[in-house]
Formats: C-alpha cells, sequence, structure tokens
C-alpha cells in the first residue's frame, strides 16, 4: 500500500466521523426546535387562557350580574303595570299608578 492509499482511506474515516457527528447534530437541533415550538405554544396558550380569565373578571361577570339586575327591574316593572291594568281606580292618584311612576 502506498501513502496515497493510507491518506485517502484515514480522510475516508474522518469525514464520516464528521458527517456521522453532523446527522447527530441535526437530529439533536430538530428536536431542540420541536421543544422550543411546544414550549412556544404552551407560552401562548398560557397567555390566551390569562386573558379569558381577565375578561371574565373585568367585563363578563359584571355584565351579567348587570344584566341580571336589569331582568329583575323589567320583571318588576311588568309586574306593577299588570297591577295598572287590572286597578278598577281611574283616578289621577292611584296607588299603582304612583308606583310605577316613582
Amino acid at each position: 500500500m502506498n501513502s496515497e492509499m493510507i491518506v485517502s482511506i484515514v480522510l475516508g474515516v474522518i469525514s464520516t466521523v464528521n458527517g456521522w457527528g453532523w446527522v447527530t447534530n441535526r437530529r439533536k437541533y430538530k428536536q431542540e426546535v420541536k421543544n422550543l415550538e411546544a414550549e412556544t405554544r404552551q407560552r401562548y396558550m398560557d397567555l390566551a387562557k390569562m386573558y379569558v380569565d381577565e375578561f371574565t373578571k373585568n367585563i363578563a361577570t359584571p355584565l351579567e350580574k348587570r344584566v341580571d339586575e336589569l331582568t329583575r327591574e323589567v320583571k318588576e316593572l311588568k309586574d306593577e303595570l299588570e297591577n295598572v291594568k287590572k286597578c278598577a281606580c281611574y283616578c289621577a292618584d292611584c296607588p299603582h299608578r304612583v308606583s310605577v311612576l316613582d
């Protein structure tokens, strides 16, 4: 064997080893990218949950309470108007009419 053949074999082995390192590094980096993407998705989900919680606490819950109050008030007003309709008294100072106007 001549020296050129030995050098070629040694260089071939070195390039194979270096190539294998590149493949393993590539796999490692792909896995790292997947992990970072999963972490980013989780952060987005956490932010979305936080925004929904803040919306519920600051807007939806007070709005729901106000809607309930208005529903009660409308029901009371309907009841009072029914009492006015049923009232046989047509005078200006009818207690049912006065209660509706108050």
